[in-house]
Protein backbone atom coordinates (compact mmCIF):
# COMPACT_ATOMS: atom_id res chain seq x y z
CA UNK A 1 0.00 0.00 0.00
CA UNK A 2 1.56 3.46 -1.06
CA UNK A 3 1.17 6.44 1.68
CA UNK A 4 0.73 9.73 0.44
CA UNK A 5 0.93 12.60 3.10
CA UNK A 6 0.82 16.24 2.68
CA UNK A 7 0.93 18.02 5.92
CA UNK A 8 1.99 21.66 4.39
CA UNK A 9 -1.85 23.33 5.67
CA UNK A 10 -4.43 22.89 8.87
CA UNK A 11 -5.80 20.39 6.59
CA UNK A 12 -4.08 17.32 6.59
CA UNK A 13 -3.73 15.10 3.39
CA UNK A 14 -3.61 11.62 3.48
CA UNK A 15 -4.04 9.03 0.30
CA UNK A 16 -3.93 5.46 0.61
CA UNK A 17 -3.78 3.82 -2.66
CA UNK A 18 -6.18 5.50 -4.40
CA UNK A 19 -8.41 6.24 -1.32
CA UNK A 20 -8.03 10.02 -0.49
CA UNK A 21 -8.94 11.61 3.14
CA UNK A 22 -8.85 14.39 4.35
CA UNK A 23 -8.43 16.57 8.38
CA UNK A 24 -9.06 19.66 9.76
CA UNK A 25 -6.13 19.19 11.54
CA UNK A 26 -5.73 22.60 13.58
CA UNK A 27 -3.27 22.32 16.65
CA UNK A 28 -3.93 18.91 17.59
CA UNK A 29 -1.89 17.70 14.07
CA UNK A 30 1.23 16.48 16.26
CA UNK A 31 -0.70 14.55 18.44
CA UNK A 32 -3.30 13.13 16.47
CA UNK A 33 -1.55 11.76 13.06
CA UNK A 34 -0.74 8.61 13.63
CA UNK A 35 -4.28 8.43 15.28
CA UNK A 36 -5.36 9.24 11.75
CA UNK A 37 -3.07 7.70 9.71
CA UNK A 38 -3.86 4.27 12.06
CA UNK A 39 -7.56 4.96 12.15
CA UNK A 40 -7.30 5.49 7.46
CA UNK A 41 -5.48 2.01 7.48
CA UNK A 42 -7.79 0.27 9.98
CA UNK A 43 -10.57 1.46 7.57
CA UNK A 44 -8.63 -0.62 4.59
CA UNK A 45 -8.14 -3.76 6.43
CA UNK A 46 -4.49 -2.40 6.37
CA UNK A 47 -1.67 -1.54 9.38
CA UNK A 48 1.39 -0.05 9.43
CA UNK A 49 3.37 -3.01 8.22
CA UNK A 50 1.27 -3.16 5.02
CA UNK A 51 2.53 0.48 3.69
CA UNK A 52 5.18 -0.55 0.93
CA UNK A 53 6.28 3.25 0.49
CA UNK A 54 5.67 6.79 1.45
CA UNK A 55 6.02 10.05 -0.90
CA UNK A 56 5.54 13.24 1.55
CA UNK A 57 4.46 17.02 -0.03
CA UNK A 58 7.90 18.51 1.56
CA UNK A 59 6.81 22.25 0.89
CA UNK A 60 6.61 25.03 0.64
CA UNK A 61 4.04 25.35 3.56
CA UNK A 62 3.45 25.72 7.17
CA UNK A 63 6.79 26.13 9.11
CA UNK A 64 5.50 23.42 11.88
CA UNK A 65 3.22 21.32 9.71
CA UNK A 66 5.70 20.20 7.35
CA UNK A 67 8.06 19.59 10.26
CA UNK A 68 5.90 17.03 12.12
CA UNK A 69 5.08 15.29 8.43
CA UNK A 70 8.78 14.97 8.11
CA UNK A 71 8.99 13.88 11.45
CA UNK A 72 6.76 11.22 11.01
CA UNK A 73 7.29 9.71 7.13
CA UNK A 74 11.18 9.42 8.12
CA UNK A 75 10.20 7.92 11.58
CA UNK A 76 7.56 5.53 9.53
CA UNK A 77 9.71 4.49 6.39
CA UNK A 78 12.92 3.97 8.73
CA UNK A 79 11.15 1.91 11.10
CA UNK A 80 9.00 0.05 7.89
CA UNK A 81 12.52 -0.13 5.91
CA UNK A 82 10.73 1.02 2.98
CA UNK A 83 11.21 3.53 0.29
CA UNK A 84 10.47 7.52 0.94
CA UNK A 85 9.89 10.11 -1.80
CA UNK A 86 9.17 13.92 -2.26
CA UNK A 87 6.34 15.11 -4.40
CA UNK A 88 8.47 15.45 -7.21
CA UNK A 89 9.69 11.23 -7.39
CA UNK A 90 12.79 11.93 -5.92
CA UNK A 91 13.84 8.94 -3.27
CA UNK A 92 15.55 10.04 0.36
CA UNK A 93 16.64 8.81 2.95
CA UNK A 94 15.18 11.07 5.33
CA UNK A 95 12.85 14.43 4.10
CA UNK A 96 13.76 18.02 4.30
CA UNK A 97 11.27 20.37 4.74
CA UNK A 98 11.05 23.12 2.24
CA UNK A 99 9.50 26.01 3.49
CA UNK A 100 9.70 27.77 0.40
CA UNK A 101 12.25 30.92 1.71
CA UNK A 102 15.10 31.26 4.52
CA UNK A 103 14.17 31.07 8.34
CA UNK A 104 13.03 34.52 9.79
CA UNK A 105 15.71 33.82 12.84
CA UNK A 106 15.21 36.81 15.21
CA UNK A 107 18.71 38.06 16.37
CA UNK A 108 19.75 37.91 20.10
CA UNK A 109 18.76 41.51 21.72
CA UNK A 110 22.28 40.96 23.79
Amino acid sequence: MKLYLDTSTNTCLLRLDDQEYSWESGRELAEEIFTFIHDKLSENHADWNDISEITFFSGPGSFTGLRIGAAVVNTLADQLQIPLYDHHGAKHQIILPDYGRPANITPPKK
